[in-house]
């Protein structure tokens, strides 16, 4: 079974501006995410953030896709088993979490964030998909 997946409006950019080879590379990497996005202490595939530098990024979780470059920093949500993606993209950690910091901070409270997040269907989030 898995998780929904919805991205934040911007990650949804961020995504789009990947190129073809790339966006491939993010959708196989969500879609096994997408199985088991808790974090690593509960035996799924993230990573938890916490305070880095001036941002405090606890709650939301990251997966690097270190071959490529590409950080996916997302958020759970467990009663909704829906993994929320806040940024995509090739960035150094510091930039990402920069990113993440902010559009949380635009996107204060859970119905506010629920609100901003374009649903991602099967259609375009498998290999191959648009």
């Amino acid at each position: 079974m898995r998780w929904k997946i919805r991205m934040l409006k911007e990650a949804k950019a961020d995504f789009d501006a990947l190129d073809g080879s790339q966006k491939s590379i993010v959708r196989k990497a969500l879609i096994k995410v997408s199985k088991n996005p808790l974090p690593a202490t509960e035996g799924g595939y993230g990573k938890p953030l916490g305070s880095h530098n001036d941002s405090n990024l606890t709650g939301l979780l990251k997966v690097k896709l270190k071959k490529y470059g590409i950080r996916i920093v997302y958020k759970i949500f467990k009663c909704k088993e829906t993994m929320v993606i806040v940024v995509i993209g090739m960035r150094s950690d510091g930039d990402a979490y920069d990113t993440a910091n902010s559009r949380m901070h635009d996107y204060q409270g859970t119905d506010a964030l629920d609100a901003a997040t374009e649903k991602i269907t099967d259609e375009n989030t498998e290999p191959g998909g648009a």
